[in-house]
């Protein structure tokens, strides 16, 4: 793994009404999975449920959490950097409040963008990877 290579945990986080949730840092314009960075001897899904409860003010068990894969693509924000994501879908259904660098959050329909601008990673590998895991499930 290179210096350029970016390590987090995200989310597919589900509303009960097959909704998704996306966010939108501070001073960025992409929205992108909840999620962050893995902290050194840190375990993917405690990573998850630390960053959720920072970011969303969310608690999650990582026991929960269910483990989709791992993911790469271009970072949205870090140009020249790769984000490596371990992927986890979690579903709720509480409110969540935009906290610490989250300026924004957004629910939107998984068959669509929502108007908004995707993170590389969203855009091309989660929101596909969940149209295609409805598809099998209809």
């Amino acid at each position: 793994m290179t210096s350029t290579t970016i390590r987090i945990a995200a989310a597919l986080l589900i509303g009960s009404d097959g909704q998704t949730l996306l966010v939108r840092k501070r001073g960025t314009l992409a929205f992108m999975q909840p999620g962050g960075k893995i902290d050194a001897g840190e375990q993917p899904a405690e990573a998850l449920a630390r960053e959720l409860h920072e970011e969303l003010g969310l608690r999650i068990d990582p026991a929960e959490s269910v483990y989709l894969g791992h993911f790469s693509a271009p970072a949205a924000n870090e140009p020249g950097f790769v984000v490596e994501a371990e992927l986890f879908q979690v579903n709720i259904d509480v409110a969540v409040t935009p906290a610490a660098e989250i300026e924004e959050v957004r629910w939107i329909d998984p068959a669509g963008d929502g108007d908004l601008l995707l993170a590389p990673l969203t855009r091309d590998l989660i929101l596909p990877f969940y149209r295609s895991s409805l598809a099998t499930i209809a």
